[in-house]
């Protein structure tokens, strides 16, 4: 069993003690800007949409579902979104006639 363990690690190019540890990972932003979208036009599509849900905006905009649920609180925020039903987890809103 050892010998053939050593086989492997021979073959593969590594051993015990030339394992080289690498450095901490690195971290990445999970964060998405809507870049290229201005608000009008974030505005008018949303607008659209029969029932304004986070999966909704995430499917339409090709961002997470975390994200969207952030851009509609933010909407609620401002004014422009009211929401209509829901739960804890997920809400449901209506653009507000202007």
């Amino acid at each position: 069993m050892e010998k053939s363990q050593v086989t492997q690690e021979k073959e593969s190019g590594q051993s015990k003690k030339g394992k080289v540890k690498s450095g901490p990972a690195e971290k990445k932003l999970r964060g998405v800007e809507l870049r290229g979208v201005d608000d009008a036009k974030l505005l008018s599509e949303i607008a659209k949409l029969s029932a304004i849900t986070p999966y909704a905006v995430s499917s339409q905009f090709n961002v997470r579902v975390g994200t969207a649920k952030d851009l509609l609180e933010q909407l609620q925020r401002r004014g422009v979104l009211v929401p209509v039903g829901g739960n804890a987890r997920i809400r449901i809103y209506r653009a507000v006639a202007a």
